[in-house]
């Protein structure tokens, strides 16, 4: 049972945050073709994508998302009564329940081409493993647009305003990132009132395999808008600690990210024989946030940051 959480864990992670070896430098979405001086979107308009440039010939009215992040997007800038196919994996907001599923990290070729859709939300992250099926909606004439992978809440801004600009929602995109950088500005602002900043350790697997965020990931960045420190801040991405190696970082808060899956994390965490002494568990600061919030870029990262700052500086961030 343990294998399999393990492996629940590390599908979620490369559904969420790209971590598959594929083109995580690709260029922010870049519209190259406009035919219009208003603030509308004309079509056709060609945007760069994670794998080139993609022409949309007209607005679409049909979509299907194969990832939750792109589909939280899409939603968020008021696609949802265009999205006519979801994936397997789609939890947020309650309406995806009411769509069709495609598949999961294999999608459903033939189901996506019978619902005869615009466009395909596809998703570097999982694009490598998925080009000859990416390839047969493309001969079926269905327009794929790939979003590049997000590490960083600027990536975030890109995919959004890329998905906005291949719908004919570029305004409605422009307005979600500004709303998200005026609310991660007041929560940075806030943050000033910190006088010693804390020390997270942040494990988005349990043992026996301890994973924990390091450098380039969400949770890193999320702990220097707070004025916190990573525990990890010196490893690159997602690095997979010993016990020893992990107590002895002797953090003063643990946050958790896999309680969907494991409901008593933090008893579990705080039963721990040889952290005892780590001012985290003597304190009993030990919390599970929801894994979505902080790790699918999406708009609803901006959530993930506040859920950060209330468990971290709870007499701060109130």
């Amino acid at each position: 049972m343990k294998k399999w959480k393990q492996y629940m864990w590390l599908l979620a992670l490369v559904l969420t945050l790209g971590l598959a070896a594929c083109n995580s430098n690709a260029e922010p979405a870049k519209e190259t073709k406009q035919e219009t001086k208003t603030e509308e979107v004309a079509f056709p308009v060609t945007v760069k994508d994670a794998v080139g440039d993609v022409t949309i010939e007209k607005e679409p009215t049909k979509i299907v998302s194969l990832i939750p992040s792109n589909t939280e997007i899409a939603y968020a800038l008021g696609l949802g009564d265009k999205i006519v196919g979801v994936s397997d994996f789609d939890n947020y907001p309650e309406d995806v329940k009411n769509k069709e599923k495609i598949g999961g990290m294999e999608f459903n070729v033939e189901k996506i081409i019978s619902l005869q859709p615009d466009v395909v939300l596809a998703h570097a992250s999982s694009a490598h493993n998925a080009e000859e099926g990416l390839k047969q909606l493309k001969d079926a004439g269905i327009t794929v647009i790939v979003v590049p992978n997000a590490t960083s809440f600027n990536d975030v801004y890109a995919s959004i305003e890329l998905i906005g600009k291949a719908t004919g929602k570029a305004k409605e995109a422009a307005d979600v990132v500004q709303q998200m950088k005026q609310k991660i500005d007041t929560i940075a602002e806030k943050a000033k009132e910190v006088k010693e900043e804390a020390t997270v350790w942040v494990e988005v697997s349990p043992a026996p395999e301890i994973y924990t965020a390091g450098k380039g990931t969400f949770m890193d960045e999320m702990l220097t808008i707070i004025h916190a420190k990573n525990a990890a801040g010196d490893q690159e991405g997602w690095p997979m600690f010993t016990e020893e190696d992990a107590v002895a970082l002797n953090p003063d808060v643990i946050i958790t990210t896999y309680g969907y899956y494991t409901p008593n994390a933090v008893e579990q965490v705080l039963a721990r024989p040889a952290w005892k002494e780590v001012p985290a568990i003597k304190n009993k600061r030990v919390y599970d946030v929801n894994s979505d919030l902080v790790s699918r870029p999406g708009p609803r990262l901006v959530e993930g940051v506040e859920e950060i700052a209330k468990v971290v500086y709870p007499d701060i961030f109130k």
